[in-house]
C-alpha cells in the first residue's frame, strides 16, 4: 500500500532506526489528493453512534467504485475507522457514497474478522454491543451529537482530587483551587482478584485527603482505562477481577463510593483527560491534546471551549504508520498503532537496531539503560530518541486531522531527561520542514503543573 505516496522521496524526513515508515498523514493526504483528480470521484459520509444517541461524523472523497482502486479505498477507510473507533467510540457505523466499503469493513469487523479485537472490545465491552457495519442513504445519517461534558475548572469550595496508577494512588485535599495535602500510597491492583482490595483502597485514600478538610463539597478522580458517565467500562487496574465480581462490584464502583460519601457531586474521567484540563488550566489556553509516552501511549483533549468531550481518546490504539507488516501490537494484533511508537515498548522495539543488546530485560528496566546511555552521550541512545521524534511528528500532524489543536503537552518517563528535548526538537524539524501550514505549540508541563496539576484538575471536574 505504500505506493500511494507518489515516491520514496515523499517522506521528507527519514527516521533514522526505523526508514519502513510510512506516514499515515501522508498517505491519506495523497489517497484524496489521487480521489479528487480522478473522474467519479464519490464522497463517503459516515457516522459512528453509540447506544445512548451519542454520534460522530467523518467524510471525505473517495475513488470510484473499481477494482483498480478497490484496496486502496479499502486501506484508507479502514485505517480511519479504527481511528475514529479509538479516538471517539462507537459501536455502530454507517456509511452513505460506498456501499462497497461497508459491505468490506463489516466483514473485518466481524467475530471472525482482522479487527475480531476491535469488534468485541470497542464493542461489547465498552458500548455494550458488538461492533455492526451498515450501508445507508445519505439521509439515514444521524447529525453529529457529542456535546462537551461541563467537567472541571470548578475550584470553589472543599475538595478532593485522586489518581489511581499501577503503582500508587494519589490523592490530594484542594481548598479554593490551593492543595493542601497530598500523598501517594503504594498498592499493587493490577494481580488482585479481590473486588474489596480496590474499593477499600480507594476509599482510603479519599479519608486520608478529607481528614484534611473542613468538609467535603465534591470529589474527583482520574485513572488509566475507559470510563463513560462515571462507569467503568475497561481499565487495566482491575484485570485481575473475575468478570462476574467486575460486573457485580467493579463497573459501578465510583456510584458505591459517592453513596458511602453522601451522595457528594463525584466524578471519574480518564487520566490523560485530566493530564490534558491541568495543562489547559496551566497554560490558560483551550485546543490543548496531552500525550504521555509511558508504559503506553496515553492521551487526553481539551477543545476549543475549554471542555472534555465524550471521546475515548485511546490514541495507543490507533494507527500512525501504513506500511505492510509493520509493528504488531500484542494485545489486538493490529499493525502500525501508536504504542509501538511512543511508549517505552517503542525504546524496546528500537534498541536493538540501535545496537543495543538487552536480551530479555523488561521494558521498564530497558529504558533506564537507554537513559542512562543518552546521559554519557551515547549516540546510539540519540538515534532511538530521533526516530520517536520524527514519528512523533509525523504523527502530530496526524492527529491534527481529526483534533484541534493549538498547544500539544508531552509528558510520561519517555520523554524525561535530555532525551525529550531531542524527540521534541525532531518533531519541530518535521512539523516546519513537512508542515509548515500547521500552528502547533509543543509544551512540556512545568514541575508545579506536574506536581499537583493532575490533583487539581481532578478535584475540579465537579460542578457543587
Amino acid at each position: 500500500m505504500n505506493a500511494c505516496l507518489a515516491s520514496p522521496e515523499a517522506v521528507k524526513f527519514v527516521p533514522v532506526l526505523d526508514p519502513g515508515f510510512v506516514p499515515a498523514v501522508l498517505w491519506n493526504r495523497s489517497y484524496r489528493k489521487d480521489a479528487e483528480a480522478t473522474p467519479g470521484v464519490r464522497h463517503l459520509d459516515l457516522a459512528m453512534v453509540r447506544k445512548d444517541g451519542t454520534a460522530f461524523r467523518w467524510s471525505s472523497p473517495v475513488l470510484p467504485d473499481h477494482p483498480d482502486h478497490a484496496a486502496r479505498t479499502m486501506r484508507y477507510i479502514e485505517r480511519v475507522v479504527k481511528f475514529l473507533l479509538w479516538q471517539k467510540g462507537g459501536s455502530r457505523i454507517l456509511i452513505a457514497g460506498a456501499p462497497e466499503v461497508a459491505a468490506g469493513l463489516a466483514k473485518i469487523y466481524s467475530a471472525d474478522g482482522e479487527r475480531a479485537f476491535d469488534w468485541d472490545f470497542i464493542g461489547r465491552k465498552i458500548f455494550g454491543e458488538a461492533i455492526e457495519v451498515k450501508a445507508v442513504d445519505a439521509a439515514e445519517l444521524p447529525e453529529a451529537n457529542d456535546e462537551a461534558m461541563p467537567l472541571g475548572r470548578h475550584l470553589d469550595g472543599c475538595r478532593i482530587g485522586f489518581d489511581l496508577g499501577g503503582s500508587d494512588r494519589k490523592c490530594a485535599a484542594v481548598i479554593d483551587g490551593e492543595v493542601v495535602f497530598s500523598e501517594e500510597v503504594v498498592w499493587d491492583p493490577y494481580f488482585q482478584s479481590d473486588p474489596q482490595y480496590h474499593i477499600e483502597g480507594i476509599h482510603d485514600s479519599l479519608k486520608r485527603a478529607a481528614a484534611h478538610l473542613p468538609r467535603v463539597d465534591a470529589i474527583g478522580g482520574s485513572s488509566a482505562g475507559v470510563y463513560v458517565n462515571n462507569e467503568v467500562r475497561a481499565a487495566s487496574l482491575f484485570r485481575g477481577v473475575s468478570e462476574e465480581d467486575f460486573e457485580k462490584h467493579i463497573r459501578g464502583v465510583f456510584f458505591t463510593l459517592k453513596e458511602r460519601w453522601g451522595g457528594v457531586p463525584f466524578e471519574v474521567v480518564n487520566d490523560g483527560e485530566v493530564t490534558a484540563l491541568a495543562g489547559s488550566m496551566a497554560l490558560g489556553e483551550n485546543s490543548v491534546l496531552g500525550v504521555a509516552m509511558g508504559t503506553s501511549e496515553a492521551a487526553g483533549y481539551v477543545d476549543q471551549g475549554g471542555h472534555i468531550r465524550p471521546w475515548l481518546n485511546e490514541l495507543a490504539f490507533a494507527p500512525v504508520d501504513y506500511r505492510e507488516m509493520g509493528p504488531r501490537d500484542e494485545w489486538s494484533g493490529d499493525e502500525g498503532c501508536g504504542a509501538q511508537y511512543f511508549s517505552q515498548q517503542a525504546v524496546a522495539r528500537l534498541a536493538p537496531a540501535a545496537g543495543f543488546d538487552f536480551g530479555s530485560m523488561p521494558f521498564p528496566e530497558q529504558l533506564v539503560k537507554v537513559q542512562e546511555a543518552m546521559k554519557t552521550g551515547d549516540e546510539r541512545a540519540r538515534k532511538i530518541y530521533q526516530t520517536i521524534g520524527t514519528c512523533f511528528g509525523y504523527a502530530i500532524a496526524h492527529y491534527a486531522e481529526f483534533y484541534e489543536v493549538s498547544s500539544l503537552l508531552i509528558l510520561g518517563r519517555v520523554t524525561s531527561g535530555e532525551g525529550g528535548s531531542v524527540i521534541i526538537e525532531e518533531a519541530e524539524k518535521v512539523l516546519a520542514g513537512e508542515f509548515p501550514e500547521l500552528s502547533i505549540r509543543l509544551v512540556v508541563p512545568d514541575e508545579k503543573t506536574k506536581r499537583h496539576g493532575q490533583a487539581v484538575a481532578a478535584a475540579s471536574l465537579a460542578a457543587v
